[in-house]
């Protein structure tokens, strides 16, 4: 299922266009806001399905730290670092904050995939380029490198159909809310630093942090 347009404009990050949004959620996200992925190395842990924020939660926060925990619209991953199990914040599991949240997270890694091929402005180039930054986002590395905690490259060149479109993002790097300050591991075994200070007007404890 489509994701809502008026989702996409009011909530996305503003570093990706919404055609590349829309993609990233149908491809590798989750229309339910209430979904939870766990994962423990390569097995599938199965978990209830949830019907109340409440019951997310109480599951999220039942293996959180001790497995990888992706949730919500775009499955963003719960940072496994966090001190206690209570900082995860229900807000992840409202889809304008998670897909909020999630396309910044995301946009950093488009932005790396992007700079590994040089920038392309090539649109025949542009589904490979698209292709690796889903399984990036999938995997958590890109080039056998953790992309989670990697430095944010900055701006990227657009392709000459996201010009004609009118598609330029606004802006990227510390506008998306993604810290580059980051620990230099591998990107299951640690947390996800975010600061949300850019992101409503003032910083909030999503439990996706060390």
């Amino acid at each position: 299922m489509p994701i809502d347009a008026d989702l996409v404009h009011r909530c996305a990050d503003p570093s990706l266009t919404p055609s590349i949004v829309e993609t990233f959620v149908k491809t590798v996200g989750s229309a339910d806001p209430l979904s939870i992925t766990v994962r423990s190395g390569n097995r599938i842990i199965l978990v209830p399905a949830a019907r109340t924020q409440d019951e997310a939660l109480t599951i999220i926060r039942a293996h959180v730290g001790r497995a990888i925990v992706r949730v919500g619209i775009t499955q963003i991953p719960v940072g496994i670092g966090i001190k206690d199990p209570s900082e995860v914040s229900p807000d992840l599991l409202d889809a304008c904050s998670n897909l909020r949240l999630g396309t910044a997270l995301f946009g950093k890694v488009w932005r790396i995939v992007l700079k590994w091929y040089g920038n392309p402005n090539d649109d025949g180039v542009m589904p490979q380029v698209l292709e690796d930054a889903f399984d990036a986002w999938q995997t958590g590395i890109f080039e056998g490198s953790p992309v989670f905690t990697a430095a944010d490259p900055g701006p990227s060149k657009l392709s000459k159909t996201e010009v004609e479109n009118g598609e330029a993002p606004a802006t990227t790097g510390e506008s998306s809310g993604i810290s580059s300050e980051a620990p230099t591991t591998l990107p299951n075994e640690a947390g996800i630093r975010v600061d949300l200070s850019v992101i409503g007007g003032q910083k909030r404890n999503w439990g996706l942090h060390e």
